[in-house]
């Protein structure tokens, strides 16, 4: 008796200590991962523009476009799978392997670039960090606090590259490439040392399961499923829109705008470090002090309707500025505009449920994914159709950014659609589905107990993955 006893009050302790050492994740673990993961990528930006102009002479931004456009393909079709198991075993292990894989090709840059690129684009399979950092946030906050936090995280990743690329221009003059290679692999095993042993799990042990095994349906890991699923139901058909129309142009922007400042508006290295700092400090700025007050007086959806306006107008500036001053101003509005990808994730978070938080970022995480496989892509061959290349010669040309006009279009229409999303929906929890499937007994049980289960038929077994929530 008093053995049993003893062993009940063990296990009590256990648990005691598990839920203190939960208690202690926090928001910064997150803010420190991505900080350095970031910061380590931010060191290489003048490198990455001296090796790619070796690597590919002929046709840079076409090449750098494909490698870039192969590595968000591979995310789109990782990202859902990674976000549901991170549901079931826990954030901790995905988030090593995320930071472990997208930080692997970073000493390869001169030990051989074309291994380097090639790792670039495998990489895509587990670079979804920021998928299992916001489902990690999601554990430990609140629904109030959560934009809140989420403007926090995005704001780490500017301030990542307020300084990183400065410093890694500073050094690459001074010291040659190789130093500032150094240094980044340096930070990156830093930073997944930091995850291994300092970050602690978030994910409560009764959500996680105790064994490995493959407790989840092919399908919730599917990304294809996942666009099927999305037609099936109009809340989330206008948010998965929304987010593909605008990060299509952001995802095209990121890979090949500081080649684009460098050949077209003749910007130095160390006019592009003081760019990305500007730009990086007013977005710092942005998502922490201007979206909280953002949120609580105007509301998510007009937060996002408002991202999305500033972005308009900094790709419309991008696209027909021909001068130094005019990117310099194009790049504080561009600021303003990085307050829509955590307001975005603010809604979808608040309409997932506790124990679907990797699942909904995932999926805003694996459309994410296919606009960093297309955008990239597409914006290296509308440069290349209008026959802007890496030469000696500037290109001088009436619409000097072509591809920045198109991501204007597509942002014009992401507005439209975004103006059409409810405010208050709920996720269904996707896991019911295989529950359906399994028994229709314990389906008939489910819809009568659940207000949120929904009717199915052998001819067509998909739920809406979003049902509004006064229903």
């Amino acid at each position: 008796m008093n053995r049993e006893k003893t062993a009940t009050e063990a296990n009590d302790n256990m648990l005691v200590r598990a839920s203190q050492g939960r208690g202690r994740a926090k928001v910064t673990h997150a803010v420190v991962v991505i900080f350095l993961e970031f910061f380590a990528w931010g060191l290489l930006t003048t490198p990455m523009l001296t090796v790619l102009r070796e690597t590919f002479p002929q046709h840079t931004f076409l090449m750098n476009g494909l490698v870039h456009g192969v590595k968000g393909f591979l995310s789109f079709l990782s990202a859902p799978l990674i976000g549901a198991l991170s549901d079931i075993w826990g954030r901790k292990s995905f988030l090593l392997m995320t930071v472990f894989f997208t930080c692997a090709p970073i000493p390869f840059m001169r030990i051989s670039p074309w291994w380097y690129f090639a790792l670039i684009s495998v990489s895509g399979i587990f670079a979804v960090t920021f998928s299992v950092i916001f489902a990690y946030v999601a554990d430990i906050t609140e629904e109030h606090e959560r934009s809140t936090a989420y403007g926090l995280v995005s704001a780490t990743f500017a301030a990542s590259l307020v300084t990183s690329p400065a410093i890694g221009a500073y050094l690459s003059a001074q010291y040659g490439d190789s130093l500032v290679v150094l240094l980044a692999t340096v930070i990156a095993v830093l930073d997944i040392a930091f995850v291994f042993f300092v970050v602690p799990e978030s994910l409560p042990d009764k959500m996680r399961l105790t064994s490995w095994g493959f407790p989840i349906s092919w399908e919730q890991a599917d990304p294809f499923a996942s666009l099927r699923r999305v037609g099936k139901d109009s809340t989330v058909l206008l948010i998965c829109v929304t987010v593909f129309l605008s990060y299509l142009p952001e995802a095209g922007q990121y890979s090949s705008f500081f080649l684009y400042l460098k050949q077209v508006i003749e910007f130095s290295p160390a006019a592009i470090a003081a760019f990305i700092a500007m730009v990086g400090i007013l977005s710092i700025v942005a998502q922490t002090l201007f979206l909280s007050v953002l949120m609580r007086t105007i509301g998510n959806k007009n937060t996002v309707l408002l991202g999305l306006g500033f972005q308009l107008f900094q790709l419309a500036w991008y696209g027909f500025g021909s001068e130094p001053w005019m990117m310099w101003a194009a790049g504080t509005v561009a600021a303003m505009s990085s307050i829509t990808f955590p307001a975005v994730s603010a809604l979808v978070s608040h309409c997932a449920a506790p124990d679907q938080q990797g699942v909904a970022q995932g999926m805003i995480t694996g459309i994410r994914g296919l606009c960093n496989g297309l955008g990239p892509a597409l914006y290296g061959f509308i440069f290349f159709l209008f026959n802007v290349e890496l030469n000696d010669v500037p290109h001088k040309a009436m619409i000097p950014g072509p591809p920045f006009l198109f991501g204007a279009c597509a942002v014009f229409f992401a507005l439209i659609v975004a103006f059409f999303i409810p405010d208050d929906h709920r996720m269904v929890d996707a896991k019911t589905c295989s529950t359906r499937k399994s028994s229709s007994a314990s389906t008939a049980h489910a819809q009568s107990a659940s207000p949120l289960a929904t009717p199915t038929s052998d001819a067509e077994d998909i739920e809406p993955l979003l049902q509004d929530s006064s229903m």
